[in-house]
Parts: C-alpha cells; structure tokens; sequence
C-alpha cells in the first residue's frame, strides 16, 4: 500500500512541524527567551522528509509526534506551575534546551551529518 503523494505529505507534515513550534514558542516565552523563527534546515524538514520518503519520514513524522506530546505535557505543567504564581523560567528553559536537542536528532533522519552538528 502507497502512502500520501510527496505534497500532501509534506503538507501534513509541516502543519505539525509548526504546531510543535507553537509549543516551543510558548516555552520559551516562559523561559523569558526571544521568539525563534525557523529558517534553513529546520524549516525545510517537512519537504525534506516528504521527499526522501521510506523509513526516514516515516522516523521524522514519528520523532515530531513524540516530541509534541513531551512539549504538551511540560507546557501544561509549566502553565500549572505558573498559574499557582511559581517561577518557572529554570524549567521552562530546560525543556525548551531539550527540545533543541530533540529537534535536530529529528533533523537528522533526513540529513545525518546535521547530527554533529
């Protein structure tokens, strides 16, 4: 059985790519950090995937779900912990130092050498 064509794909898969910005934009702006605009490689990675298709999208689309619902869940105990007038900017940026890390082993399904990166 065939997947989605390459477009369609692509699509989907950069409608999550940004919601999971979403959620690291709001991390961050709990870690008292600046808004961070994806540009090159990492803003690309949707295509990317899409175009190289096989097991290396397949592990993409996989890493970004995985990866969004650790942001959903540290996000809401972050606003939790706000909310009850606790300071959250130490947690806030180690989640937000995590997704980083997490983010580019997500890039490097598609381009390994980003790995050493």
């Amino acid at each position: 059985m065939q997947g989605p064509p390459a477009d369609e794909l692509a699509q989907h898969l950069a409608a999550r790519w940004d919601a999971l910005h979403d959620a690291a934009d709001a991390v961050a702006q709990l870690a008292q950090l600046a808004h961070e605009n994806p540009v090159g490689a990492i803003a690309s990675l949707p295509a990317r995937a899409a175009q190289t298709g096989g097991w290396r999208c397949d592990a993409v689309a996989n890493g970004i779900d995985d990866l969004t619902l650790v942001m959903q869940t540290g996000l809401r105990a972050l606003i939790a912990a706000a909310d009850e007038g606790r300071d959250t900017t130490a947690a806030a940026l180690t989640l937000w130092r995590e997704f980083h890390v997490a983010r580019q082993a997500i890039c490097a399904f598609v381009e390994p050498e980003l790995a050493a990166a």
